[in-house]
Formats: structure tokens, C-alpha cells, sequence
């Protein structure tokens, strides 16, 4: 069962500090699920405080082009469940938040994303239901962020030869 605190802990918007943290936060997942219930996680990344918080339930996450496989898009437009968890490079906590997403391309959207240097293709809009701070305890025993466990590069590699030698 969990404790009181950890479920006193789930809020059902963005308070100030995780409104704080999500301006302070270079990289976010976004996980998704299409109509099978088939997870799909993808990673996000921009400049701090690229996911732009509208409100205290409403945050903008700008879709950049990328591979073009769209799967997040196509789960989100399939059902609109969503999940998000926040990082911050050097803090061993996360803020994750669950709610209900849309897409949208209209210029008025795509203007507010605070990354100038590169306009997204679409916006997806969250609608926030629950969000809450996570324990630094896994990011703590993986020393994520430790430059000692840095693994050299060359253990693999790169992704040019990996997916030449996949296809």
C-alpha cells in the first residue's frame, strides 16, 4: 500500500514548483498508447523550459520534426492519454505528469513555443489531471548523472553502422 504522503503528493494541476521545474527542464518522455494498448515512449528535448506551462492544467509541448514515424501523434489522435516525465540535468528528482492530449498546427499555436530558432511542426496541447514530484531514489542508484559513470562511447557503435547493419 502507499504511504499517506506519496499519495497526498499527487495534485490534480501545476503547482508553482512544478511549474518550476518544467521551465528548468532541457528533456521530457512522453509515453502514449494506441488503440491496442500497444506503449509507446518517446524522448523530447529543447532548450530549458521548451514545454511551455499555459496554466496550472494546460502545457504546450512543441513536436519537432524529426523521423517521421508519428506515433505519439497517431496515439494521441487514436485516444488522448498521456503521460510525461520531466527532467532537469544534475537534479535527482522528476516531475512526472499524466492527462489528456490534442494536436494542433494553427500559426497562433506554434507561435508561443518558446524556441524561436526552430518553428514546430504541431503543438501538443496537455490538459494536466494529475502531476506530482518523484522520488530521486532510481536516478540515485543509476548515478545518471554522475560523470564517473560515464561510458565511453566507443563500447558500441554509432547509430549509422547499427541501423545499416539492422536494415
Amino acid at each position: 500500500k502507499p504511504s499517506d504522503r506519496a499519495i497526498a503528493k499527487e495534485l490534480n494541476h501545476l503547482d508553482q514548483y512544478c511549474q518550476e521545474f518544467i521551465k528548468l527542464s532541457p528533456f521530457v518522455l512522453l509515453a502514449t498508447t494506441d488503440r491496442k494498448g500497444r506503449i509507446d515512449v518517446s524522448p523530447r528535448g529543447g532548450g530549458p523550459g521548451f514545454v511551455h506551462c499555459v496554466d496550472d492544467h494546460t502545457l504546450y509541448l512543441p513536436d519537432q520534426r524529426g523521423n517521421n514515424r508519428l506515433d505519439s501523434l497517431t496515439n494521441i489522435v487514436q485516444g488522448s492519454n498521456v503521460g510525461l516525465l520531466f527532467m532537469v540535468p544534475g537534479f535527482i528528482e522528476c516531475v512526472r505528469v499524466a492527462g489528456s492530449a490534442q494536436i494542433f498546427q494553427e500559426t497562433e499555436f506554434l507561435a508561443l513555443t518558446e524556441d524561436k530558432q526552430k518553428q514546430p511542426t504541431s503543438i501538443i496541447q496537455v490538459t494536466v489531471k494529475e502531476a506530482f514530484f518523484q522520488c530521486g531514489k532510481a536516478l540515485i542508484r543509476s548515478r545518471l548523472w554522475d560523470p564517473e559513470t560515464r561510458i565511453d562511447r566507443n563500447v558500441m557503435p554509432g547509430l549509422g553502422r547499427i541501423l545499416k547493419e539492422q536494415t
